[in-house]
């Protein structure tokens, strides 16, 4: 989930020599689905000074530092604007609720996500309408959106799934045409492209999750919402601290959704690295693609095409498609190699929504990815050994199995 290059970051002068002497262990021993010490032993300084410079401060809630983050991820985004808040789930209640959005009103988004978003929804009052995925992509399937806009839909949440971007051309065409709002899910793709603009700036908002296992992760969590309009982000802003202002003077409705300055000055430090993290985690990527190859692992398995030519992956999952996946995560599981399955329950099946009427079979395509759909550990300190032990263990179930 977390994101570092093909070869670690630089460490600084402390922290070189502990670098330097660590041992590296077997291929065949068990190892993290996402190693966060890892990434962290190579900006540990940096992060270390961060925190002291708070502390020294004082100042806990929003202030200096997480003014400095909003303006740090806008200008690295391209947006006007960028608001932190609490959480990633908080950045899209806040995103509905600056919409007006609430009983009564349809938000159009995907079955295949986790819980928040379909979940922030339902949170402010309003219905998911659901429609199925793309099968190579797994994001919202563009097609299908026009159909499913009624006289009630005020919006559509598309989600940049694993780190690739929704198809989202077609999909503003359609927004624009019913004047409704696009709000976008880049929780799990910061520093993704669309046609060469930055997700979460092609719509009317767009929110991130810093949570630990993102590519661009706090050290708890966080989220932050992104928007070119300055009354929206007015609104935001209001929202976030109560709907006030002005102090003990409140407008409108809100909640308390601070991000802390503590996480803001872990997250200046990393956001740094960021492209040189999404670097190495794409040739990650790119070595999974050959061994899967040299090894004719397609015989048994599906990996994620390369993405379109107009599309930047930055693969917080590297999701593979694999028949009888419970038993091959089992198999894996006992040869000490991680992995993880997002998502086995697709939204509309989930029991928290059951009032909306949704049955098997309305979503066939997200209901055969979720019963198919592994994910592999992918991150830039991940060794050729340790990606090696995952291509065998794969390998040595289906070929033990046939």
């Amino acid at each position: 989930m977390v994101t570092l290059t093909d070869t670690p970051m630089t460490p600084t002068a402390a922290n070189k020599t502990k670098t330097q002497h660590s041992v590296r262990p077997p291929a065949n021993a068990p190892f993290p689905f996402l190693d966060l010490k890892a990434q962290f032993a190579a900006i540990r300084e940096e992060v270390m000074d961060a925190i002291r410079r708070v502390m020294d401060s004082q100042q806990f809630i929003l202030g200096p530092e997480v003014k400095q983050l909003e303006e740090e991820i806008a200008g690295k985004l391209g947006a006007k604007y960028a608001v932190g808040c609490a959480s990633g789930t908080d950045a899209l209640i806040l995103a509905l609720m600056a919409a007006g959005i609430g009983p009564g009103d349809e938000v159009i988004t995907t079955p295949f996500s986790f819980v928040a978003t379909a979940g922030a929804i339902a949170q402010v009052g309003a219905k998911p309408v659901f429609v199925d995925i793309d099968p190579v992509s797994f994001n919202l399937d563009a097609a299908r959106v026009e159909a499913a806009i009624t006289p009630r839909t005020r919006a559509i949440l598309p989600v940049h799934l694993f780190g690739l971007p929704a198809d989202m051309d077609p999909i503003l065409a359609a927004a624009h045409a019913r004047n409704l709002l696009v709000i976008e899910d880049a929780a799990q793709a910061i520093g993704a492209r669309y046609k060469g603009q930055f997700v979460g700036t092609l719509g009317d908002m767009g929110c991130f999750s810093f949570f630990p296992s993102k590519n661009l992760g706090a050290a708890g969590d966080g989220g932050l919402i992104t928007t070119n309009d300055s009354a929206t982000a007015e609104r935001l802003r209001m929202i976030r601290v109560h709907g006030s202002k002005t102090k003990y003077v409140h407008e409108i409705q809100g909640i308390n959704s601070r991000l802390d300055a503590l996480q803001a000055a872990i997250l200046r430090v990393k956001l740094r690295y960021l492209d040189q993290w999404t670097s190495g985690r794409a040739g990650r990527v790119q070595r999974y693609r050959s061994l899967f190859d040299e090894n004719r692992l397609t015989e048994f398995v599906s990996y994620p095409p390369v993405p379109p030519a107009d599309s930047h992956h930055v693969y917080n999952q590297f999701t593979i498609r694999a028949p009888r996946r419970d038993e091959l995560k089992e198999h894996l599981a006992q040869a000490g190699v991680p992995s993880e399955i997002y998502y086995p329950l697709c939204l509309h099946l989930q029991k928290a929504f059951s009032s909306y009427g949704y049955h098997p079979g309305q979503m066939p395509f997200a209901e055969k990815a979720s019963q198919e759909v592994l994910s592999l550990p992918v991150y830039p300190e991940l060794t050729d050994a340790q990606q090696e032990a995952v291509v065998q263990g794969i390998e040595s179930f289906y070929r033990t199995k046939k």
